[in-house]
């Protein structure tokens, strides 16, 4: 008998990882330069493989260590190790995938109209077509492309409809299939300005439309059309939209005036775009943590509904919900530069729950920092903690109880900017991505690394790229595709499942709420607060008397200023034991965000006050000192009305 100790699990799973990934550099290779013939089957292979990748994820899934025969060293590192393989090379499957399939996709933008085809590509496209239909030839082929560099030329007007098309929003405009239009913009991004016969004037996708001919008729309209399904990330419905926030949105869609500007002179790619989630924040406080932090009435409004005492506890109830996560923001890469006619002021990624139609949350902001030498990657801070800011956490936490189907998280990548020219502020989105948080079954999505595709335009528009040059640029060979989707710029966000005890603290917070971990314990603190408040010591439950206390009637302003939230943690660090430190300070300026005059300012009081507060042993010496002047404040700074901060029940936010 071999004296050979057997194998365990996770060491089985690793050798067929080795297997797998030699098999993947292989094909890889013979794809970059496919034999006559062989496309079809290589693509075929390749969807085998990525099967496989997936079986082996799965099963790596399901390990446990105590399924070990024997003790493993650094079992959870080698496992999430293994995890990371995986997720490589399944996105280098899809990706060939894509790259295969490149020629029966009808691209509506990116073809740059001086480039001429080789003779390998003319190749690679017979040869794909001979396999899709026998009798269609290479003439056919050079006709068809001609009929497409002919539609992008800015001197041809009217087009023909070869399919159906309903507005999916608005700025949309609605046609039938052999509908003749006039177009007046041809914009880089697919969505063409075209007119009807009624002269009414809307958005149309290029995909729809061909050469309209004297006879009016076209190659592409004899041809069997498949109509398009508008859809917005990984799957969701578009509906039609009338909620509140609308308006906001539509500045973000429709007023371009200065991005367009700014992508003329080359200071911006193309697929940028006015930040949709900063047009939110701008307009009020319904997307701002202070105001989720708020509990929630019943639709009665006599009790609240996220609020409930525990009189055996002596505390309040936790509220598990749908949805309970941690999320933890990793890197961007190949994120494209501004040029040199603006000043960025800062980086940083945008989150919040999104069905597809409607924010359903809080909008959290994380900054991202990077180094000069490699400015197109952004990063983020895995777990602050000490004197790090919180602005930095990439560590975030996500609740809510929402039962739509197509719930996931929405990032938008932003830029705060100066214009030097004319010293204009604004906010501009790099690009977004939308993770879809439960599958069309309804089960959770897998908690692991998530790299997520960058789309251009903002959440409510489809089919832009953040930079369409790089598909302009790109050849019409299978390597020069696949280099081509290695510059796109993706995000890399890592979804993490909760232990026994997490899940308890996270069950303490609002039912919908996303925040940063470095700070969760005094958000749970000031719920406990409310509960004494709201619930054990009110005299009476129909009494709707203001409360006289400082810190409900101020921390919820607080939430929304990171730089105060850090000299929270501060302090809490130092005492562990209470946040009657927090008082606000007359001498803080406005918060302002991006601005570093501002910034540092505020810092500057913060950390002196703190300083202060550690050399005399605790706040109140400083704050009664004479050397220090404070501004008359109204009894109303100081109390809570409970009446006036609550959230209604309302479904439609």
């Amino acid at each position: 008998m071999s004296g050979r100790r057997e194998r365990g699990p996770l060491q089985r799973v690793q050798r067929r990882s080795r297997e797998l990934q030699a098999q993947v550099q292989a094909l890889r290779a013979e794809s970059a330069a496919p034999a006559p013939g062989r496309r079809e089957a290589l693509r075929q292979r390749c969807m085998q493989l990525k099967k496989l990748v997936d079986e082996n994820t799965n099963a790596l899934y399901a390990l446990k260590k105590a399924d070990e025969p024997a003790p493993v060293g650094n079992y959870s590192q080698r496992k999430e190790e293994e995890e990371k393989l995986l997720l490589k090379l399944s996105q280098q499957l899809q990706k060939l995938v894509l790259v295969l399939d490149q020629d029966n996709v009808t691209t509506s933008y990116g073809v740059d109209q001086e480039h001429q085809k080789d003779p390998q590509a003319e190749d690679e496209n017979e040869e794909e077509e001979e396999s899709e239909d026998e009798e269609s030839s290479e003439e056919e082929d050079s006709e068809e492309a001609d009929e497409d560099k002919l539609l992008d030329d800015p001197n041809v007007k009217e087009c023909i409809a070869v399919g159906n098309f309903n507005a999916q929003q608005e700025g949309d405009l609605t046609f039938m299939k052999g509908e003749v239009l006039l177009i007046h913009d041809k914009k880089a991004d697919g969505w063409w300005v075209a007119e009807n016969s009624k002269g009414e004037r809307g958005l149309v996708p290029r995909t729809y439309l061909a050469v309209h001919s004297e006879g009016g008729e076209s190659q592409a309209q004899s041809e069997e059309h498949i109509e398009v399904v508008d859809e917005t990330a990984s799957g969701t419905e578009i509906k039609k939209r009338t909620d509140s926030h609308w308006s906001a949105v539509r500045r973000a869609v429709t007023e371009n005036d200065t991005v367009e500007v700014l992508a003329a002179t080359g200071a911006v790619p193309a697929g940028f775009r006015l930040s949709t989630l900063f047009q939110l924040l701008e307009k009020g406080n319904q997307f701002r943590a202070s105001y989720f932090l708020q509990p929630e009435l019943t639709p009665s409004q006599v009790a609240f509904k996220d609020l409930v005492w525990n009189s055996e506890k002596n505390t309040i109830y936790p509220r598990p919900t749908r949805v309970s996560l941690i999320v933890t923001l990793c890197s961007c890469k190949m994120i494209p530069l501004p040029g040199l006619s603006i000043q960025v002021l800062s980086r940083h990624v945008r989150l919040c729950l999104f069905d597809g139609n409607r924010v359903l949350s809080n909008i959290h902001t994380v900054r991202a920092t990077w180094q000069p030498k490699n400015p197109q990657t952004w990063t983020f801070s895995p777990r602050v903690t000490g004197i790090l800011p919180s602005l930095l956490d990439g560590d975030c936490f996500v609740r809510s109880s929402s039962l739509s189907s197509d719930i996931g998280i929405l990032f938008e990548l932003g830029i705060t900017y100066l214009r030097h020219s004319t010293g204009e502020r604004g906010e501009l989105s790099c690009g977004w991505a939308f993770l879809k948080l439960f599958t069309s079954d309804g089960m959770p999505v897998p908690s692991k690394m998530h790299e997520l595709l960058l789309n251009g335009g903002t959440p409510y528009e489809r089919g832009i790229e953040v930079d369409p040059s790089i598909s302009r640029r790109a050849g019409s060979g299978v390597f020069h595709q696949f280099m081509a989707l290695r510059k796109q710029p993706v995000l890399l966000v890592k979804l993490r499942s909760l232990s026994v005890q997490s899940k308890a603290v996270l069950n303490l917070l609002p039912e919908t709420l996303l925040g940063s971990m470095c700070y969760i314990h005094l958000l749970i603190f000031y719920r406990q607060m409310l509960g004494d408040a709201l619930l054990k010591d009110r005299i009476s439950i129909q009494s709707a008397d203001v409360i006289c206390s400082p810190i409900l009637a101020t921390f919820p302003q607080l939430v929304d200023q990171p730089d105060l939230m850090d000299a929270l943690r501060s302090a809490w660090a130092d005492r562990e034991r209470t946040l009657k430190r927090s008082e606000k300070s007359t001498l803080l300026p406005d918060h302002k965000w991006a601005e570093e005059e501002s910034e540092a300012s505020r810092w500057r009081v913060i950390a002196d006050f703190l300083k202060k507060s550690q050399e005399n042993n605790g706040a109140l010496h400083y704050l009664l000192s004479s050397e220090n002047t404070h501004k008359a404040f109204d009894i109303s700074e100081l109390t809570y009305d409970f009446l006036r901060e609550v959230r209604e029940n309302n479904p439609g936010v």
